[in-house]
């Protein structure tokens, strides 16, 4: 115990997820001759303890995201400066995103993942309906801001935190003590973040360990070639893209900012969920990148919503896949269909459940292939949407970064200071 003690926050959060999965493995193991224990402390102990911390992450996401946007608008002061950064954030989002499906088709093409592939035909798939671009630009504007914010839309919870910020900064000294009150509840909610953050280790040894205790390592092996295709393309366009995004744009270290995102990385793989992950992410961001604060309260909720980077590697990949297994050809029109399609869905279909799937069916009608080829990879879903939200905060706080260096906000100091933030 001494000696946990004495590790570091980052070594407590990945020891726990390690010894998570071993037991978790474990679990799985001898779940075939005692199931008894396998749902007891699965679906039981861990279930519960695993989700209490989501939700603890979860209720802190919609008055941090609220308060931190505008609080961030106020603090910058100038509106024309609002718009500067958020054109050049959603810029790098879809430059970022545009990379990564065609990194995912490459690779699926060279690789192809699909070949000997067997259909099962006991598998099927039932297709949500993907919404129209009118209703997504619609929902856009809440009716109603206080059911937005009690449903978690974030993108109108953004907006409308976007217009308070504009609306506070013009009426100017008139509004002094609303924007004070806002700026303390912002603290506040940070300090909420630290507390949650005591329990992290279990909260996150629970949540790892129920994931292999149901999943197991049995399934992945009738679909190891495309769950190693996608892996390689998520770790590729993090060493690759995110690198030279970073060495060559934003004249900064890859490496140390790798080492730097680790906390946050794994509390994205933990929970599954960039929403969840916001507090950790802007607590990241801010303390150990250096990136001003004005930026990051608007970049970070703004590319948890709309940056689906891993998601698109998943369509790329799944669908050279889902062609190759029904033996379908596909044209260079249609890879460049995949291309802007999922770019483009990746702003249109933010905040709907289930996103990734909606985009994916999406992306194959466009394409011509059939929805139901979904089901044949939806069993290991959930193992590789633990990696693609690791790959999509990372490019959320690469493209803060990058941004508040662009504005001269950037705290070099606090980059390259490696106890910064601990």
């Amino acid at each position: 115990m001494s000696y946990y003690k004495k590790l570091s926050f980052t070594q407590k959060i990945l020891t726990a997820m390690l010894f998570g999965a071993l037991f978790g493995i474990i679990l799985n193991n001898i779940g075939i001759y005692n199931s008894s224990i396998n749902q007891y402390l699965s679906n039981g102990v861990f279930e519960v303890i695993g989700k209490l911390f989501v939700n603890s992450l979860k209720m802190l996401v919609v008055p941090l995201v609220f308060c931190s946007i505008t609080v961030g608008i106020t603090s910058l002061g100038n509106l024309s400066l609002m718009g500067r950064i958020g054109l050049k954030a959603i810029i790098l989002y879809l430059l970022t995103t545009a990379f990564a499906i065609s990194l995912a088709l490459i690779c699926a093409i060279i690789i192809n993942p699909g070949q000997g592939f067997e259909i099962d035909n006991a598998v099927q798939f039932s297709a949500k309906e993907a919404p129209s671009l009118s209703s997504v630009l619609i929902s856009i504007v809440p009716s109603n801001p206080i059911l937005a914010m009690a449903e978690g839309e974030m993108l109108q919870i953004i907006l409308f935190a976007i217009i308070l910020g504009i609306a506070i900064t013009i009426t100017g000294k008139n509004a002094e003590s609303f924007k004070k009150g806002i700026t303390s509840l912002n603290e506040i909610m940070m300090s909420m973040v630290q507390i949650i953050m005591k329990f992290a280790p279990l909260g996150v040894f629970c949540l790892i360990a129920k994931t292999f205790a149901s999943q197991g390592i049995d399934m992945i092996i009738p679909l190891a070639s495309y769950f190693f295709t996608v892996s390689i393309v998520l770790l590729l366009h993090v060493l690759l893209t995110y690198s030279a995004f970073l060495k060559f744009i934003g004249n900064v270290s890859p490496i140390l900012f790798l080492k730097k995102m680790r906390t946050a990385v794994v509390f994205a793989f933990s929970t599954a969920s960039s929403n969840a992950t916001i507090p950790v992410t802007l607590n990241t961001v801010e303390k150990r990148l250096g990136v001003d604060k004005s930026v990051a309260s608007f970049t970070v909720p703004l590319g948890a919503t709309i940056n689906m980077d891993g998601t698109a590697i998943m369509q790329g990949v799944a669908t050279v896949f889902i062609a190759s297994v029904y033996m379908v050809d596909l044209t260079i029109g249609d890879y460049l269909t995949v291309i802007l399609t999922a770019t483009l869905a990746s702003i249109g279909t933010a905040g709907v459940p289930g996103v990734g799937l909606i985009m994916l069916t999406m992306v194959l009608t466009q394409v011509g292939l059939p929805v139901e080829g979904v089901a044949l990879i939806i069993g290991i879903d959930r193992l590789l949407d633990m990696m693609r939200t690791a790959v999509n905060i990372t490019g959320d706080s690469m493209v803060s970064l990058i941004t508040s260096k662009s504005e001269k906000s950037f705290n070099k100091s606090i980059f390259e200071d490696p106890k910064a933030g601990l």
